[in-house]
């Protein structure tokens, strides 16, 4: 009987194993957020949150994004080099930060207008190393279809996560315990991740600086196009951060942070699951030049039907959950959430696909279309956020990120089709 319910595809059982781990592993934080929102100040969260924007800025361009050329080539004697290039880009980087923020330490905070971060500044390196290194560790993982191990390594990072999070946040008042517990659980995923190349000792031996540097040219699209465009998607999705910091405070910024936790963390769920398969199996596919096109399409008409009917009732319901949860304080956070869900729905849709421009080497134009969105986006929340309230500023960028969203789709998908 439980045969016949396992999933007969190959792509259907990885999805199925990455969801499991990764519905373990987001469960938890979304468990004991009802704890963290009680013992942690919405300016907490606000401190929080534009912490992980800096590291996660940083992050982007740690490996110059030559991580995601790992699953590309055909023998994995080249995919362990690319690995060992981004290593070295890692270490550099975050090197080169700490030297950054010890020379410049107040220039950054009167950039960032809080003064809060203080000497937790200092992290920021150390946070960004671990992090990049989480995530070069699980694309190789990912080329060689390690997916329980990614799947285990993602439920010890949430778990570590929230025991450090709340044992602090009981102990100590303020953001401590959040960017501590980030911090640590970042370190634990990774030793999970490490062991299926450190045991492989004869692949290891094939590295080689001349390789690495013979990659490095064929593969140079994507810090050459690729990084750019991560880079500045990057900075976007965290400009409401930076943009709301100064005009409306850490608090409303904390309750912002905590509405996109809330929200994104069960949907990254199937973000992550479906589009580390689907990169994995897109490559396979036009490799052997079968039909992608189909294969997206049906991919995400499949999704559809999983997720819009229980997304609509959040929805509709999320202020009152947010009240009931979380307390009365952070109800402004389930009305942000109405406000973004068209937005939120669009950018679930084309996560998954993101990696197509990588793909058929149209990075160039996705570059141009990231610094295009870049532009608009601050242009508009500037203004929207000098003159107008927080839900006008929240409006607005939901308008222009859903048109760029439905855009982005049809051009990708339509370049999938023209290209099959």
């Amino acid at each position: 009987m439980l045969n016949k319910l396992k999933p007969k595809s190959e792509f259907s059982r990885n999805v199925l194993t990455l969801m499991t781990g990764t519905t373990i592993a987001q469960t938890i934080p979304i468990a004991i957020s009802p704890i963290l929102t009680r013992i942690y100040r919405p300016e907490d969260f606000g401190v929080f949150a534009l912490f992980i924007g800096v590291v996660g800025v940083i992050s982007v361009i740690a490996t110059l994004t030559y991580e995601q050329a790992i699953i590309l080539p055909k023998y994995d004697k080249y995919a362990i080099n690319i690995f060992m290039l981004s290593l070295i880009l890692i270490l550099f980087t975050s090197i080169f930060s700490f030297i950054i923020i010890f020379s410049f330490k107040e220039e950054i905070l009167n950039l960032l207008n809080n003064d809060l971060l203080g000497n937790w500044l200092f992290f920021v390196p150390i946070t960004v190393f671990f992090l990049a290194l989480f995530n070069l560790l699980t694309n190789y993982n990912n080329r060689i279809k390690e997916y329980k191990d990614i799947a285990k390594a993602t439920v010890i990072k949430s778990l570590v996560l929230s025991i450090i999070q709340v044992l602090i946040g009981f102990l100590k008042s303020g953001f401590s315990g959040l960017i501590l517990g980030q911090v640590l659980a970042q370190i634990f995923a990774n030793l999970k991740l490490a062991k299926n190349i450190l045991k492989n000792k004869i692949l290891l031996s094939s590295v080689s600086y001349i390789q690495m540097l013979v990659l490095a040219r064929k593969y140079f699209n994507f810090p050459k196009y690729h990084m750019p465009h991560a880079l500045f998607g990057n900075i976007s999705s965290n400009l409401p951060i930076y943009i709301f910091t100064p005009f409306f405070g850490s608090a409303i910024v904390g309750k912002y942070s905590l509405a996109l936790m809330i929200v994104l963390t069960p949907l990254s769920i199937i973000i992550n699951s479906n589009a580390k398969v689907y990169n994995q199996k897109l490559a396979e596919l036009y490799n052997k030049k079968e039909n992608v096109y189909i294969f997206t399409l049906n991919l995400i008409k499949s999704l559809l039907k999983k997720i819009i009917l229980p997304f609509t009732i959040f929805i509709v319901f999320s202020p009152q959950i947010f009240e009931i949860l979380f307390g009365p304080q952070w109800i402004d956070s389930g009305k942000y959430i109405q406000i973004l869900s068209f937005y939120i729905f669009l950018n679930l849709i084309v996560s998954i696909i993101a990696y197509i421009p990588n793909l058929l080497n149209l990075q160039r134009k996705a570059l141009k279309i990231a610094i295009i969105h870049f532009i608009l986006l601050s242009i508009l929340l500037y203004f929207t956020s000098k003159y107008f309230d927080i839900y006008i500023s929240l409006a607005s960028m939901t308008i222009l990120n859903s048109l760029v969203l439905i855009y982005n789709f049809i051009w990708m998908t339509t370049a999938l089709k023209d290209r099959k």
